[in-house]
This record gives C-alpha cells, structure tokens and sequence, in this order.
C-alpha cells in the first residue's frame, strides 16, 4: 500500500521558514515525479511545486517561486520543501503527491501538515 507521511509544518512569522518534509512508501519513490500542494482554508487545492524523479527539473507556482525549494533524497524516500520569506497568504496545508501536473492523481491522501503564519 502506497503511503505518503508529511511533517514539519508549525506556526511561523512573517518572513521566517519551515522545512516540511514528507515520508514516501509502498511504491519505488526514485521513478515518480512529485509534488506538494496546498490548501488554504475556504479554498481550493492550489499545486505547489513539482520535481522529476532525478531531481534535477523543478517547477514553481508563481507565488511562491524565489521563496520556496523542493528537493528530494531517493536514497531514503524523503520529498522536501524549504519555505523561506513566509507570507501571510502561505498559511494552508499543505500535502505531498505523485505526480507532476496538478491534475495528476495517484489516489494517496496523506494528513498534510500545517503551515500557519502570523505576527
């Protein structure tokens, strides 16, 4: 059974970091592009960041491009993402999933972790 773990989120200041991480399992981690995502309350998913499966192609929302770093170690099956020059709007959960695109959809449901930034 594919699984996927998230972890690191916490309360953080305007302007600060976190380092979320997320835990994969149940599938070969190094053959899969992933991805984080986000939801913020009262809205939809909104796709995060995406890195191919060597690490090396990332991709950013628009939002967040310059602030945050996605990263991988396939050795240990461990998806990353460094948040930096945290915003108000940042506030969400935010989940880890296979999958390049958006759209794409794997059918793993993490419980996410909590990212909350306020003054």
């Amino acid at each position: 059974e594919s699984r996927l773990v998230e972890s690191g989120g916490g309360l953080a200041q305007p302007g600060g970091s976190l380092r979320l991480s997320c835990a994969a399992s149940g599938f070969t981690f190094g053959s899969y592009n992933m991805k984080w995502v986000r939801q913020a309350p009262g809205k939809g998913l909104e796709w995060v960041s995406s890195i191919d499966p060597g690490g090396r192609t990332t991709n950013y929302a628009a939002s967040v491009k310059g602030r945050f770093t996605i990263s991988r170690d396939n050795a240990n099956n461990m998806l990353y993402l460094q948040l930096n020059s945290l915003k108000f709007e940042d506030t969400a959960m935010y989940y880890c999933r296979r999958g390049w695109t958006a759209s794409a959809d794997y059918g793993e449901r993490g419980q996410g972790t909590q990212v909350t930034v306020s003054s």
